[in-house]
């Protein structure tokens, strides 16, 4: 289904191709972005970190196949301390576990293309494939998340900031994934909850009728505790 075509626009849902959009580092970001994104990482530079993108923008179709796969079993679920969980076999509590670490398709941050998820591309052993993990946040990320903390907190980051931190509704939280608000804020503004429903009606999507029938709760505990 083409959201686009549809006429049924939640928040961000843009094609990639949007004049909106430029692409940086193999990936795409707002343009209003990527001055930020530059500043930040010249900073960062100064103190020996690479300031490197692993996602940006993600289509609704991208966001809709990563849900899919992970409910077929394509792609691995991970429970709250990151570690691979079997697969429930109830909808409802399959629903939740993909929640656990991946957002609804159609409501995920990365639609906004304002939001990146990024490491330190100096602490990265040659050939060595980035999950987005706890484990690495806490191990070879760990001295670039103190300083990208302590930048965010004295207000040196360039208007990035994390949105997805302990005490904020249901998502895990995410060191990596970082949200330019000043860009990010005008989008929100024009999310849709029930167009969001009207898209999930006519989508072949996973948990289909669990979605439906919790989309009002899911949204109080999944998306807007997010509109920073």
């Amino acid at each position: 289904m083409s959201c686009k075509n549809e006429n049924l626009i939640c928040y961000g849902l843009r094609e990639a191709g949007s004049s909106d959009f430029i692409e940086m580092e193999g990936y795409v970001m707002d343009k209003n972005v990527l001055p930020a994104y530059n500043k930040l990482k010249e900073t960062l530079a100064k103190e020996g970190f690479l300031l490197r993108l692993e996602s940006a923008y993600r289509p609704f179709e991208r966001q809709l196949s990563i849900w899919n796969r992970k409910a077929s079993g394509e792609l691995k679920l991970l429970d709250a301390n990151g570690i691979p969980m079997e697969r429930p076999q109830d909808e409802e509590q399959l629903m939740y576990a993909i929640l656990t670490w991946s957002a609804l398709p159609g409501a995920s941050r990365h639609h906004l293309g304002t939001d990146l998820d990024v490491v330190d591309g100096n602490a990265c052993p040659p050939g060595y494939e980035v999950e987005l993990t706890p484990a690495e946040c806490n191990g070879m990320f760990a001295p670039f998340h103190k300083r990208l903390t302590e930048l965010m907190d004295s207000e040196e980051s360039a208007g990035f900031q994390r949105v997805f931190v302990p005490g904020r509704g249901k998502i895990q939280p995410e060191m990596w994934h970082i949200a330019h608000l000043p860009t990010s804020r005008r989008y929100l503004e024009n999310f849709s909850l029930d167009r969001l429903k009207q898209i999930y009606e006519k989508t072949e999507i996973a948990c289909k009728s669990a979605l439906l029938d919790n989309l009002d709760k899911l949204a109080q505990e999944y998306i807007y505790p997010y509109f920073v």
